[in-house]
């Protein structure tokens, strides 16, 4: 596919936005990022872990990771309150599994109507947390054909078949919900600053995937150091240049905040990006946009074929990216 270029709203020059994954932010490293990106204008996406941890969910299953991943839910009512605030500014509220660990398919259901409940509506855009076997096609499953043997090997088969959210059958299979409450679902992260130059299709429909109802693809910032490398000056003046559309994967809990300060490096960069002619939006309203000019993509299977090699050629520059 091979898309026009977009002219942005209110004569802006490029698009930025950022999903945040909920992992390791609390109340006490999550506000002075968030004060920060609201000072400076922009507006983001803060996924969320609706519930803690119940009866439903399962500790023991997410041992194919050596990784012991948490931060506040919903549950704990000093972060709702901060959460709706958000909300209230302008920042959108998506989701990110029912919690921390792997939940049953009534739990995800519990959480997705604690999520409507407490934040007024379902969720517009979800992104799997990494370990939750409920992950929707997830692991080998998000790859086909030859690229998803080539992943397999390279993983040496760790999470073939392990993540069951769309599996119909499974006791985590919640495609149905996913498909009917949820309209956009993150999916390749890439290495370009330019999301839409490396993902032109989005967002798009997959028939292979179809519970999903559209998907989109973000650029690589996991932690601090990342996202500061790809947000770099030149990164951010490319950006400006292609007139592109940028949705930054991060987890604002992974080093934005020392305890003391906002990252130096992040704060520097966020202001000068801050000072260009951008639209800061969001992640549903980006993809609203572009669903709105050009209309949900459905891939082919040569656009889906070569999407796959994309992200398999930066997971083999960057391992350990989602």
């Amino acid at each position: 596919m091979n898309p026009s270029p977009i002219k942005w709203p209110e004569g802006k020059d490029f698009a930025f936005t950022v999903f945040d994954d909920s992992d390791f932010v609390t109340m006490e490293n999550g506000p002075p990022v968030y004060d920060l990106l609201s000072e400076l204008g922009f507006r983001t996406t803060k996924s969320v872990w609706p519930c803690s941890p119940g009866s439903e969910t399962d500790h023991t299953s997410d041992a194919i990771y050596d990784y012991d991943i948490g931060g506040d839910t919903c549950d704990d009512r000093d972060y709702l309150n901060w959460v709706l605030d958000l909300q209230r500014q302008g920042f959108e509220i998506g989701f990110h599994n029912a919690t921390f660990v792997t939940s049953r398919r009534g739990f995800t259901k519990k959480a997705l109507d604690a999520f409507r409940e407490k934040l007024g509506g379902d969720p517009r855009t979800y992104a799997t947390h990494f370990q939750c076997l409920e992950g929707m096609y997830w692991g080998s499953a998000r790859l086909s054909g030859v690229n998803k043997l080539v992943y397999n090997l390279l993983n040496r088969f760790r999470t073939h078949g392990v993540f069951q959210g769309q599996v119909e059958g499974s006791e985590y299979f919640w495609g149905d919900l996913c498909r009917d409450r949820i309209d956009y679902v993150r999916n390749f992260v890439f290495g370009d600053i330019n999301t839409l130059k490396v993902c032109p299709e989005m967002p798009y429909f997959d028939r292979d995937r179809a519970f999903v109802k559209s998907w989109f693809a973000s650029s690589e910032g996991p932690d601090v150091r990342t996202y500061n490398e790809t947000l770099c000056e030149a990164n951010q003046d490319q950006l400006e240049a292609e007139g592109g559309a940028c949705i930054m994967y991060t987890h604002f809990g992974k080093g934005f905040w020392d305890g003391k300060q906002v990252d130096p490096t992040f704060n520097r960069l966020m202001k000068r990006l801050s000072q260009k002619n951008g639209w800061f939006v969001p992640v549903a309203t980006l993809l609203d946009y572009l669903n709105d000019q050009r209309g949900i993509h459905t891939l082919t299977s040569s656009e889906r074929s070569a999407l796959e090699r994309r992200w398999l050629m930066h997971k083999l520059r960057v391992r350990g990216s989602s």
